[in-house]
């Protein structure tokens, strides 16, 4: 059995606006293996990125319990937040220009994150040639961010976010400024520091096309996990391959589940149903009581 490297488990946050409470997140549960390549996916305001957030150690979360290997989210104090950001995680924002500093080179802002964990200069060489040729942006280490395209800012902010070698890489909508072309390279760079690292990738993105290149998308609707699609390739008997993928609802600790927006409304299920308890599953049934 795969190892869990994050544990959510009725994960709650929520912000106050003057007099009013959002709740970003409501009782959330996730987990993630270790090595995983994960999407997750949902409308905006659905709490996608407010969980990449408190998962990257940027902002907190209000109740609930969440762990990333060995860390407490909820109990960690200012200076293990600086340690978990520095050593355990690594972090790309949508907007290119957030994750480059506009004067330095591509070599220079890579070498950033080493020199504030207090790397030696040799160990800080190497790896950045290495992340940039794994990258594929060795000709751009020279090159500040105005000399680069979108797609080579966002390889290079994928390296920045390596550089310690983190265990897990959180990206929040890393495609969401590309074209479609720049956006397939961006996310096979993704794919192949996780299979080249052994990195566990967590990705935020409502682009249907980049959630279907993952084994598994989780969807989150509301501020909980609603379903999950996990993808699987087959093999048939002339030997041809083809990828299969099954939709699975997500239920809660307390035994809840919520159903597909399209089987509510085809089904006319409101405020109740009925629920058969067969021998191998269960049924739901519209509650025909009400007018």
């Amino acid at each position: 059995m795969s190892e869990a490297l994050i544990t959510c488990e009725s994960l709650v946050r929520i912000y106050q606006t003057g007099s009013i409470e959002v709740q970003a997140l409501q009782g959330l549960d996730l987990v993630v293996n270790r090595g995983e390549m994960v999407a997750v996916v949902g409308a905006s305001g659905s709490g996608k990125s407010t969980l990449l957030s408190i998962l990257a150690g940027i902002d907190a979360p209000t109740a609930g319990k969440a762990h990333v290997e060995r860390w407490d989210l909820l109990a960690m104090s200012r200076a293990d937040r600086v340690r978990y950001r520095r050593e355990t995680v690594g972090f790309v924002r949508q907007q290119t220009a957030s994750n480059l500093v506009p004067y330095l080179t591509s070599r220079q802002v890579i070498d950033l994150p080493m020199t504030a964990a207090r790397k030696p200069a040799r160990a800080r060489r190497q790896r950045t040639s290495e992340l940039l040729e794994a990258l594929g942006v060795a000709d751009c280490a020279d090159r500040r961010p105005a000399e680069m395209s979108g797609g080579q800012q966002q390889r290079v902010a994928i390296a920045v976010a390596l550089a310690n070698r983190p265990h897990v890489l959180f990206a929040d909508e890393p495609t969401g400024e590309l074209d479609s072309a720049t956006s397939a390279e961006v996310f096979g760079a993704l794919r192949d520091v996780n299979q080249r690292y052994g990195v566990t990738v967590v990705v935020v993105t409502h682009d249907p096309g980049v959630s279907g290149q993952v084994e598994r998308t989780v969807a989150i609707r509301d501020g909980r996990t609603s379903s999950e699609v996990l993808r699987r390739t087959a093999t048939n008997e002339d030997g041809d391959t083809h990828v299969i993928a099954e939709e699975y609802a997500v239920m809660d600790r307390a035994g809840r589940v919520q159903i597909p927006r399209e089987y509510r409304e085809t089904l006319h299920l409101t405020n109740r149903v009925r629920l058969a308890l067969e021998a191998d599953h269960v049924r739901i049934h519209p509650d025909r009581t009400l007018p």
